[in-house]
């Protein structure tokens, strides 16, 4: 579905990633782990086309395959590959309402069914739908920040440290929402820095060093990879 060939982001003179290749399969979920500055949150927004980069970018739309190298951010996500930031990025002065509100700001048809699953999905959000989104917890953002981007209706969703912040508890709420999200037909590729979590759910993963793959395979054979453990795993 998602085809990345020899993917190059430049800082300056830096060069964060480093010719990187990878595929993500339709209905499948895939992580990027590696270590902080291993290039996987520029990878993510070369692919969201928030940043320059070189090489290509190919999706899968209607049964062809499209390019997305001269695609600015919006076009990318009307032809749905949406992001769900590192850091949660809601508009704090806005209410949760009008952010979700604004996660379907390309569409032109009905949003009542959508706000509906949303507010079904995520019960917090609905008792809080009128309250400015700077005034709830670290969790409710997330779950605002995932809600905003399923009402674009994504095909393929990147996500950015979901759990980064969120105690144990959450973190495993939020590691079930995303593979409900999955389990309803969304493509997911998971850049996490719990390892740990992100192998046990996704079906394939990628391992990232100084901006190149140094190793992949299925989650469940990494995991069990002496050097993963150690490196990422905590032995």
């Amino acid at each position: 579905m998602l085809k990345i060939s020899n993917l190059e982001v430049f800082y300056g003179s830096i060069k964060a990633v480093r010719g990187v290749d990878f595929e993500v399969n339709r209905g499948e979920i895939v992580t990027l782990i590696g270590a902080n500055g291993a290039g996987k949150t520029s990878i993510l927004h070369a692919l969201s086309g928030l940043i320059p980069h070189s090489g290509d970018v190919e999706l899968e739309v209607d049964d062809k395959s499209v390019s997305l190298q001269r695609m600015s951010a919006n076009e990318r996500v009307g032809l749905g590959l949406v992001q769900v930031p590192e850091g949660r990025r809601v508009f704090g002065n806005l209410s949760v309402y009008d952010n979700l509100l604004l996660g379907a700001y390309l569409r032109r048809d009905s949003l009542k069914k959508d706000f509906e699953a949303i507010f079904q999905r995520f019960s917090r959000l609905k008792e809080r739908q009128h309250q400015r989104s700077s005034t709830l917890s670290g969790g409710e953002q997330q779950m605002l920040a995932i809600g905003r981007a399923l009402m674009s209706k994504p095909k393929i969703l990147l996500m950015d440290e979901p759990s980064m912040g969120l105690a144990p508890l959450l973190v495993k709420e939020i590691f079930r929402i995303i593979q409900d999200i999955n389990s309803e037909g969304v493509t997911i590729l998971l850049v996490e820095q719990n390892a740990h979590m992100a192998l046990q759910i996704a079906n394939r993963a990628y391992v990232l060093e100084t901006g190149k793959i140094v190793a992949s395979g299925f989650s469940k054979e990494l995991i069990q990879s002496e050097a993963i453990r150690q490196a990422y795993l905590g032995g």
